[in-house]
């Protein structure tokens, strides 16, 4: 693969990357979650979306693949450990949050299917 076909690839993954959030925001807010984040962190992992419902923030993680088995193994054991990382740096920075339920969860979104929320899809080892 040539530096512009890896490029346009590139990109066109990051607009599905942002579709796919602002897919994953309103199906949470329909549900009554607001967003307090949205891709907190940088290279090397980041949060794709910070929610608060009530008493529980949620760190969010969105996935959307061509099909719904695939985005449900997208989330990888290192994937994971980059995700806590900066979690830890979202709470350094709101320490307020710490009063708060924390929990790890996953909106999953294919084609053609309802996104799908999985609540605590992983322990947070905080």
């Amino acid at each position: 693969m040539t530096g512009e076909a890896r490029s346009r690839r590139a990109r066109r993954s990051g607009v599905t990357g942002r579709r796919a959030e602002w897919l994953a925001i309103l199906w949470l807010g329909l549900k009554g979650y607001r967003p307090l984040a949205r891709r907190f962190g940088g290279k090397g992992g980041e949060i794709d979306l910070v929610m608060k419902r009530g008493r529980t923030i949620a760190f969010v993680e969105v996935k959307a693949r061509g099909a719904m088995d695939e985005a449900l193994i997208a989330i990888t054991p290192e994937k994971h450990r980059l995700v806590e990382l900066r979690i830890r740096q979202w709470l350094a920075l709101n320490p307020w949050a710490m009063e708060h339920h924390l929990r790890a969860d996953a909106v999953f979104l294919a084609p053609w299917r309802w996104p799908r929320h999985v609540p605590a899809i992983a322990e947070l080892g905080l």
